[in-house]
């Protein structure tokens, strides 16, 4: 866990083991793998684009991507920039395909964005909530093939350039088919045959720009912490980032930002994430952007809204 405020500093701390099979104890410096916490990051390099004037989020995927989307079903003249960053495109997750129903199956596996794309295109239209809110990874991996089209290099690359350098993130990295965590490592743990077994190693190149990332809580913390200080994005673009729709299950989403409102007028921001490798995060930081919380997690068994709550008490703790 990273806890941050004016007040106690920043401050890192772990509960339990980081390697179950060698004792060793979580400290909370560990690397591990942010999953959906990646699409804030690749949603402020899209809206850094925009501030330069490079693309407008309600350009067409068309007018990037000629072509790419075209079926009975889906229309890329009709899906813009914001409605993907939003995951109100209406485009199915490709991991809701055939063959995905086992995901150990794709451990080894590497994968392009754009062979995500089209198995997602493949599939019928999902449920949607009345807003046209259904949370999709191929949302972003459409995403970063829009970002190599117009900056001529992949989102890996414009991630470091523009977030990662530039923050002095040293822990932070975008893993390509590295399978490996760098050390000291949150070893990522998933239950199988009534037992937790490790599943640290991963080649998560299928999940690209929708979860690839892998950092610390220092790092994460650091990078939220920025993007509401303004070092990261011009007001106007952070606006954009925190206009929500109804996500139908009582919460609200951005570009990239789910909203929390765990007490009456107290309002937090952040964007949780699950990796297949059994790595969680769950992060907030307050509207005034003054205190943050970062939590990675090595395993997928736990309570989540017991944890959720032990992040907002953090929170008003640290106020």
């Amino acid at each position: 866990m990273t806890a941050k405020s004016p007040h106690c500093g920043v401050r890192n701390s772990g509960v339990g083991l980081a390697d179950l099979r060698t004792g060793r104890k979580v400290v909370g410096d560990e690397h591990g793998r942010i999953a959906s916490n990646t699409k804030t990051w690749v949603a402020t390099v899209v809206l850094q684009l925009a501030g330069e004037g490079r693309l407008k989020l309600d350009d067409t995927v068309d007018r990037h991507l000629p072509g790419l989307i075209r079926t009975k079903r889906y229309d890329g003249r009709k899906i813009t920039i914001r409605r993907l960053l939003q995951h109100t495109s209406g485009l199915p997750d490709y991991m809701d395909g055939p063959g995905w129903e086992d995901e150990d199956d794709h451990r080894w596996d590497h994968s392009t964005p754009l062979e995500t794309v089209e198995q997602a295109l493949r599939l019928p239209p999902p449920d949607r909530a009345p807003s046209g809110f259904s949370y999709s990874n191929t949302n972003y991996n459409v995403i970063s093939l829009i970002v190599a089209q117009v900056t001529g290099h992949g989102i890996g690359t414009e991630l470091k350039r523009r977030i990662i350098t530039p923050l002095g993130l040293r822990h932070t990295s975008w893993p390509g088919d590295r399978t490996t965590l760098p050390k000291p490592e949150l070893r990522g743990y998933a239950e199988r045959d009534g037992k937790l077994a490790d599943r640290t190693e991963w080649n998560v190149s299928g999940a690209d720009a929708s979860g690839a990332l892998v950092s610390t809580g220092p790092d994460v913390t650091a990078f939220w912490t920025a993007l509401w200080s303004g070092k990261l994005l011009a007001p106007a673009q952070l606006a954009e980032m925190k206009r929500t729709v109804p996500d139908g299950e009582g919460g609200r989403y951005g570009l990239a930002l789910e909203r929390y409102e765990t007490a009456p007028g107290f309002v937090t921001w952040g964007h949780s994430g699950s990796m297949e490798s059994g790595h969680k995060l769950r992060n907030a930081v307050t509207e005034d952007g003054r205190h943050a919380v970062t939590l990675l997690i090595g395993s997928e068994t736990f309570n989540e809204p017991k944890l959720d709550r032990i992040v907002a008490t953090l929170l008003r703790t640290l106020r």
